[in-house]
């Protein structure tokens, strides 16, 4: 049976889901700026084994399934601040239908509807960008923060961002790691930063792990990060981000 409480998404999915979650650091600030859900087994199973269970008929279900389980374990372990949920692309059919259940759910647990961000994973290749362009159009006007994330990775490229500018943008950790000693990587991310710039997007680095890679990202400008350098996803619980101070 599913974790993911009274959303019923337990009847078509044959296995269950817990959340961990990840801060979003704020340099700058010294603060959490957010914290990412992230979808575990109910065994602590990893997301990339746990994805590996959707498919084509379950994949509405598990969508749906991981926006409600996000918002009620944030409320349940009180979450401070904002929380940024994956969506798949491919598992929405009508924007409006597909919010709906997530916004009962954070008004049934009492979780602040400001306080949602959603983000899309696209590790597979849309099949309708005119709907996502409508999802993320539909996000927007009901309030939420919008988010692209792993770009620079498989199909989220410059083509996706060209359909539709999200509020935020999530550096690919394989643009990140060792970044502090490869000058293409360096090169590529410095353009992007350049276009977050002219979209008024606000760019986020993800994967960091060490001192050098913080350093000279924080050097080019980047005021969000979020990697293990800062702090490990915990399941279920508030982790404590380091090198704040």
């Amino acid at each position: 049976m599913s974790a993911c409480g009274q959303c019923g998404c337990y009847r078509k999915l044959d296995f269950g889901i817990r959340m961990a979650y990840q801060p979003i650091v704020d340099i700058e600030n010294k603060n959490i700026f957010a914290y990412e859900a992230l979808v575990r087994g109910e065994q602590g199973q990893g997301a990339g084994e746990v994805l590996s269970w959707v498919t084509d008929e379950n994949i509405y279900s598990f969508d749906q399934c991981c926006r409600m389980t996000a918002i009620e374990t944030a409320a349940k372990i009180g979450l401070p601040g904002k929380v940024s949920i994956n969506f798949l692309p491919n598992a929405i059919y009508e924007p409006e239908t597909c919010l709906a259940r997530a916004l009962d759910t954070a008004q049934r647990v009492g979780f602040p509807r400001e306080n949602i961000i959603f983000e899309v994973t696209e590790h597979e290749k849309i099949e309708n960008h005119a709907l996502l362009k409508d999802v993320f159009a539909t996000y927007k006007k009901n309030g939420f923060l919008t988010a692209i994330d792993d770009f620079g990775e498989g199909y989220a490229g410059l083509n996706l961002l060209s359909d539709f500018q999200p509020d935020l943008l999530k550096i690919d950790m394989n643009l990140i790691r060792n970044i502090h000693t490869d000058r293409v990587k360096q090169a590529i991310v410095r353009g992007v930063l350049t276009v977050s710039r002219e979209l008024d997007i606000i760019p986020i680095a993800e994967g960091i792990e060490t001192e050098e890679e913080y350093k000279v990202l924080r050097d080019m400008g980047v005021t969000l990060m979020q990697g293990y350098y800062f702090a490990k996803p915990e399941i279920e619980k508030v982790p404590v981000a380091r090198h704040l101070d």
